[in-house]
């Protein structure tokens, strides 16, 4: 048993032992299904504090010879799948934990500085490999996917490959594009190519960001990729299911509606609602909802990402924090965090993050939860956002005089952040005033889902608020108008059957017009109540 080649199961064994535990051992079946066939490599890309390392050292202690784990695994899922036995403990694992090793590189540096990171990568994983097969592995080998080749072609052994943060000199080191290319030699020699393919058995890897692209290309594009924007087969085991969340609420008496409340929003087709690890162990560690996936990294972070200089995404961020779905593309990202050519790749790698959610079916953005919300808010109140603050800061007074179909009071509140707001963004239309209203009922997405241009009846319904789940205020259904009549916008809903869009929805409505004269530059309200 080594640190790199064939570790022991002591960390999957505190993970099983820990109070919090849930079962994730089927992502097992997923990987053994891979073993054998074309392509036998696996990407999983996934935020911070979601899980990534667990999997790792629970796929370590499962197929790694150098521990015996059947005990570790015997009241878990995987032991009822008939191939249980068929790969346990039975192989060559060299398990490599990039940001740690990459911290240990930097430490060697310091005492020398003829080390270089890959090298020592190299160096590290090819000495425990001499000590395990000393009579194919020499004291001048320093390439080791030459000495996997090697090994195999006199022994037939086959490695599986585990990597976690495989993304971390991309992460750590983003401007160092000779340490990268370096890195991404030394993958290719591992998992592309020939000698791989016969020395390989399986590849998982795992980090924040999916795989380096250059230009439309990836950089290792043999690998089945698992991310925030694709989840695929491994959409079950990127976070905890709902499922898994009440089943866990239940046990510690902890109200499942908070718990959604504060940490639902992320959502994947195959399996729906899905919930970050940490802040749910440590909401029910500690009994009280905070903030805790969003505390692991400071706002600035964020920050570096928002104040880029892109053309429409300061306009995509406050839409976003009105509780708006923004269309993004999200292909042209290149996978790092420098290679940045539009609002949409930043963006998407806001979604890579955990920042924001993406619906893949609608292909939208938006942010999941109130934790995260909170982070966006942090940034912005340091970053010379002062309109948006408080326009942020007064939503709350006027979601509060809509439900009371205070009129008058609507129309001098969205007043208000429309002067404060032309500084900082252009609003000269109809469809631009629609962001003024988001902006306006920031604090709405609290209790709301808001869709615009929503399908209903005879055309589209610019917004509605539809309550979440845990919400007991009615559905708000507005219509912007620009130079013409708030009377008309409610005729408008009424004639073009706008309503019909919620016809699942079986609680009370409010139908909101909205008009704007840009030569008075005032606002109108008519708020009028309509009963499903």
């Amino acid at each position: 048993m080594g640190i790199y080649l064939n570790p022991g199961n002591e960390q999957f064994a505190v993970s099983v032992n820990s109070e919090l535990y849930v079962d994730k051992t089927e992502l097992i079946k997923y990987t053994n299904s891979r073993i054998g066939k074309d392509r036998a490599l696996i990407c999983s890309s996934r935020p911070r504090r979601f899980g990534k390392t667990m999997a790792v050292n629970m796929l370590a202690a499962y197929y790694s010879r150098g521990c015996h784990s059947e005990e570790l695994f015997a009241n878990l899922k995987i032991s009822k799948n008939e191939l249980f036995r068929l790969h346990l403990n039975k192989y060559a694992v060299i398990f490599l934990d990039i940001q740690w090793m990459y911290g240990n590189a930097l430490e060697e540096m310091r005492r020398n500085s003829a080390v270089k990171v890959v090298s020592y990568i190299q160096d590290q994983v090819i000495a425990e490999l001499k000590t395990e097969y000393p009579e194919y592995v020499k004291d001048t080998d320093i390439s080791l996917p030459s000495v996997l080749a090697k090994i195999n072609a006199y022994t037939k052994e086959q490695f599986i490959i585990i990597i976690d943060e495989w993304d971390c000199l991309f992460r750590e080191d983003k401007n160092n594009e000779k340490l990268q290319k370096e890195y991404l030699n030394l993958l290719r020699g591992l998992f592309k190519g020939a000698p791989s393919g016969a020395f390989l058995k399986l590849a998982y890897i795992t980090g924040i960001l999916p795989i380096k692209k250059y230009g439309t290309q990836s950089a290792l594009n043999n690998f089945r990729e698992h991310t925030m924007v694709s989840a695929r087969q491994m959409a079950e085991y990127v976070a905890f299911t709902e499922t898994e969340v009440k089943i866990l609420c239940e046990e510690y008496n902890v109200p499942f509606k908070e718990m959604q409340k504060w940490y639902d929003g992320y959502y994947f087709d195959k399996i729906g609602h899905i919930y970050s690890p940490n802040s749910v162990v440590e909401a029910i560690d500690s009994g009280e909802f905070g903030n805790y996936w969003s505390g692991t990294e400071t706002y600035e972070s964020l920050m570096t990402y928002i104040a880029m200089d892109f053309k429409g995404l300061r306009q995509l961020i406050v839409d976003m924090l009105g509780g708006a779905r923004c269309s993004i593309d999200v292909e042209s990202f290149q996978n790092d965090i420098t290679s940045f050519n539009s609002a949409d790749d930043v963006v998407t790698l806001l979604i890579h993050m955990g920042y924001l959610a993406y619906d893949n079916k609608a292909k939208e953005v938006f942010i999941p939860n109130e934790e995260v919300r909170s982070v966006f808010l942090r940034a912005i109140k340091n970053d010379g956002w002062d309109e948006v603050i408080k326009a942020v800061n007064a939503s709350e007074a006027l979601l509060r005089a809509t439900l009371n179909m205070d009129e008058r009071a609507v129309e001098e509140m969205i007043q208000e952040v429309h002067m404060q707001n032309t500084s900082s963004l252009v609003y000269n239309n109809e469809i631009s005033l629609g962001s003024v209203i988001v902006l306006a009922y920031y604090s709405a997405c609290k209790d709301y889902v808001l869709i615009r241009e929503m399908p209903a009846g005879n055309g589209f319904s610019d917004m509605v608020f539809l309550p979440k789940r845990t919400s007991l205020k009615p559905a708000l259904l507005l219509e912007l108008k620009w130079d013409k009549t708030a009377e008309g916008a409610i005729s408008q809903i009424k004639n073009r059957r706008y309503i019909s869009a919620l016809d699942e929805y079986k609680g009370n409505v409010l139908l909101v017009g909205i008009n704007y004269e840009k030569k008075s530059k005032k606002h109108q309200c008519r708020i009028e109540k309509f009963e499903m």
